[in-house]
């Protein structure tokens, strides 16, 4: 004769979760990663920057106290004449001071919207283990973007406290707005090339390229050390460049620069233009490549 179920057993076999309550048990795992999941790939990206930590706070803190020292008691020690930018008198630190805000944003985007995104597709692949989650393409671009702005916030925020304590700042009361111009600068740079890194199927020197022949040409040309005017045929390359609509915007609330409500919709709309139309790309990239 069979042996009798035991208690224990019969129990055990009543308790079996149906394959209904298993798929509404799965799908309430999925509905918080599908709500957060733009900040759960912000904290992987974020806490993956321990990795060069201190080169991040080295660059935070050392780029301006070394540029602002070249410039206050170098460059502008051989300019006796003050540079007289939009109808303001200012000195050379002054009128530069918010390009160097600018650039060193720019040049954290320049950073974190490339080499991470091609970790994240060729070298490393995590981007493909987030996608097999709950996570969705989208939510993923998010959080590269969200984790990028965090790293820009702190050397922005930085980069304006040392720029304060050398008193390039002579008007403080909007002077910190161009902290948020410059995090703008560095999305609207940033953005498109996160698009255009996120295409590159092999690594073969673009990115480098990236950075000597775009954003080299940018910082040289984009009216960062003297007023764009003073370039002649060359200044169509500030028109096209986002530093120098932004610098425009940061000289105007640091030091109030003389602009009209024209150009500032310009330079903002030009700003805003370029973070949106490479964020849809983005999008569609990260979409296309991680449906593979």
């Amino acid at each position: 004769m069979s042996a009798e179920p035991t208690s224990d057993q019969a129990t055990a076999k009543i308790a079996q979760p149906s394959l209904d309550e298993l798929r509404a048990e799965a799908l309430a795992w999925g509905r918080k990663p599908r709500a957060y999941g733009s900040w759960y790939v912000t904290e992987h990206m974020v806490r993956a920057m321990r990795a060069y930590g201190w080169t991040i706070v080295v660059g935070a803190l050392g780029q301006p106290i070394v540029y602002l020292l070249g410039l206050g008691l170098g460059l502008a020690a051989l300019i006796e004449q003050d540079v007289v930018d939009g109808g303001v008198s200012v000195d050379y630190v002054v009128f530069v001071a918010p390009a160097l805000l600018m650039t060193a944003t720019i040049a954290v985007a320049s950073e974190e919207f490339t080499y991470p995104v091609m970790a994240g597709f060729k070298w490393r692949r995590y981007f493909y283990g987030f996608n097999a989650s709950a996570l969705s393409s989208p939510q993923i671009a998010n959080g590269v973007i969200l984790g990028a702005t965090a790293r820009m916030v702190v050397v922005a925020g930085a980069y304006y406290l040392f720029l304060w304590v050398f008193q390039a700042i002579p008007d403080p009361q909007t002077g910190w707005i161009s902290i948020f111009i410059s995090i703008l600068a560095g999305l609207s740079f940033g953005v498109p090339l996160m698009a255009y890194a996120g295409r590159l199927e092999e690594d073969r020197g673009q990115l480098p390229l990236v950075q000597r022949f775009i954003f080299m040409p940018m910082f040289l040309f984009s009216g960062t050390f003297y007023p764009l005017s003073n370039l002649g045929a060359l200044q169509v390359v500030g028109w096209i460049s986002p530093l120098w609509h932004a610098t425009e915007l940061g000289r105007l609330v640091t030091y109030g620069r003389s602009e009209s409500l024209l150009m500032i919709v310009v330079h903002l709309a030009y700003l805003i233009a370029l973070t949106v139309v490479g964020y849809v790309l983005a999008r569609r990239v990260f979409t296309r490549r991680l449906a593979r």
